[in-house]
């Protein structure tokens, strides 16, 4: 199991062994991304876990090598010769829907593209569970494994997990999302047969601190670990300190989502002496202690995100602390003040990207971004939402940040066409502009056809002052340029980061602007709630710079963080 095998010449190699059959798989239970297993269904590739109904695609597999023998029909099997390797490295080129019907093509393709296969994607529902040894045994090598059960079905449990981690002890990366029926006694297990582990995403399960605890005591190898809304963590009591275990020697990167005791994580990022990203998204409690803390034993933190939480500007000028930081996202924590982001300023000399959402509460302005401007000079992207600037501030940063490559201002009230004729005549480095909700008119966009010479997309949106005109007069004047406008009435804006995937329960807000990349599935704007729309109008929508800045900071961002 999990050999690789040798050339299979006809006539000449033993027969492979024979692969258990097992019932039709219900139309829900395997994710889109995998070929399909015997007698299993599959959906089409790329569209996430979705439950939109497809037409069923059942495939069974041949009873015998010679019942489906091409060679009998078309003539000579030139892959005869061909050793199993290579075999499979023609598979890797193949689309899903491609390898799938070469698995029907004879007993040796199937093993092989089966065997080739290191991704797979389960709905993780119970009725799976008596399948897992026949799929485990077709996908053999798989060592990046997703379980997702929808909030409608009852999940796996704990003695499918331990079955699952059994037949699959090379997993390297794993994600669990709405796992309801695991329990610590479940992850225990897992941690101790897959000690490889080296990605853990958690979401919407039920065991808590043992179960984190027991992963961190086992897998050395761990790099990245993610927990978002977990449910046996979100009690309003004590939580058990997490952490260090072994796991603390190889830790790159924590991110915490939606959890009640999160700062029970403090132990662990302090001994972390590698950690270099840290992400906070709407966690409870007072945070400013947290940082504080694992500052003072950890400023080699490159990457900080803070998004919903209750942070002030001594959470801020912890953060100074970390003198190699140089990506910074501090959305939505309406405490922080201009004080705060001088103080980072000051010290992080190598920030290389800020995105600020100051919720429209005027405590972030010009004397933060001029400190920035001044301080900063290898910023590379800038990423503003409701912020107010004034021409101070802007020209500041156009004149001392020649490296900006990308800048989104959006929502902003006093950004209009004298700010965006100094980006025009100041930034020559500039490549990506976002304009969003602002007050600028033809004359801005007249500014940008004589300025910016390296810049090669601009993205203009709800900006009623503009005109199609003027669009088409800066195409004709800058022919490589493309500039999309959507003239439609303001609506809301958002930059929230806190969300990787599809909404899981329904009740969180989409994903908005990524750190670079927006990762796992398609996400809607149903999760927010009309009180939440009401009362922050503005703010609650997505649409901002996720798809317009998102990729862009995306064409570049591989070279530029070294990632």
């Amino acid at each position: 199991m999990g050999q690789s095998h040798s050339s299979s010449s006809a006539g000449a190699a033993p027969a492979p062994p024979a692969i258990p059959m097992g019932p039709v798989v219900p139309t829900s239970l395997l994710a889109p991304a995998m070929s399909s297993a015997p007698g299993m269904y599959l959906r089409e590739s790329n569209s996430s876990l979705r439950s939109t109904a497809r037409s069923p695609l059942y495939i069974s597999m041949p009873e015998t090598d010679d019942c489906v023998e091409s060679s009998e029909v078309d003539g000579p099997d030139y892959t005869s010769d061909l050793p199993d390797d290579i075999l499979a490295c023609i598979f890797q080129f193949l689309s899903t829907g491609d390898r799938k019907r070469c698995s029907l093509v004879c007993q040796r393709w199937l093993l092989v593209e089966g065997r080739s296969r290191h991704r797979l994607s389960l709905n993780a529902q119970s009725e799976i569970i008596p399948l897992i040894p026949c799929i485990f045994f077709r996908f053999d090598s798989v060592s990046k494994l997703t379980l997702k059960c929808d909030r409608r079905s009852i999940s796996i449990s704990d003695d499918a997990l331990i079955l699952i981690s059994n037949l699959s002890k090379n997993l390297t990366r794993l994600k669990l999302r709405g796992c309801r029926e695991l329990t610590d006694v479940g992850m225990a297990a897992l941690a101790k047969n897959c000690k490889g582990l080296k990605k853990l995403s958690c979401g919407s399960c039920t065991f808590g601190t043992k179960g984190i605890n027991a992963v961190l005591d086992h897998c050395s190898a761990l790099e990245e670990l993610s927990v978002k809304r977990l449910r046996g963590m979100n009690d309003r009591g004590v939580a058990e300190p997490i952490g260090p275990g072994v796991a603390a020697s190889s830790l790159k990167s924590l991110c915490l989502k939606e959890l009640y005791n999160g700062q029970c994580f403090e132990r662990l990022v302090v001994a972390s002496k590698k950690l270099r990203t840290l992400k906070l998204f709407g966690c409870f409690g007072d945070w400013d202690r947290f940082l504080e803390t694992v500052t003072d034993g950890n400023s080699n933190l490159v990457e900080i995100h803070l998004e919903r939480l209750q942070v002030t500007d001594m959470g801020l000028s912890a953060i100074s602390k970390c003198l190699n930081l140089e990506i910074l996202h501090i959305l939505r924590t309406p405490e922080c003040t201009n004080l705060g982001l001088v103080s980072v300023a000051g010290n992080c000399k190598l920030l290389r990207k800020l995105h600020i959402d100051g919720w429209r509460t005027n405590r972030i302005g010009d004397e933060g971004l001029i400190a920035v401007a001044k301080q900063c000079t290898n910023l590379q992207e800038l990423v503003l939402i409701g912020v107010n600037p004034t021409s101070s501030s802007i020209t500041a940063v156009a004149s001392n940040c020649q490296k900006l490559e990308r800048l989104a201002l959006c929502g902003s009230q006093t950004i209009g066409d004298k700010e965006i004729s100094s980006i025009a005549a100041k930034c020559t480095a500039l490549r990506k502009l976002c304009i969003k909700g602002c007050p600028i008119s033809d004359h801005g966009m007249e500014a940008l056809a004589w300025g910016c010479p390296n810049l090669v997309k601009v993205k203009v949106k709800k900006c009623p002052g503009v005109t199609c005109e003027a669009v088409d007069s800066l195409r004709a004047r800058r022919e490589a340029l493309i500039v999309n406008l959507d003239a439609v009435a303001v609506e809301t804006l958002d930059a929230s980061t806190s969300d990787g995937g599809a909404q899981e329960d329904g009740q969180e807000p989409p994903p908005m602007v990524s750190q670079v990349t927006v990762v796992d599935g398609p996400s809607g704007s149903n999760g927010l709630s009309a009180l939440f729309k009401s009362k922050f109008g503005h703010f609650a929508g997505r649409n901002l710079v996720a798809c317009a800045f998102g990729r862009w900071s995306n064409s570049r961002g591989s070279s530029a963080d070294g990632k």
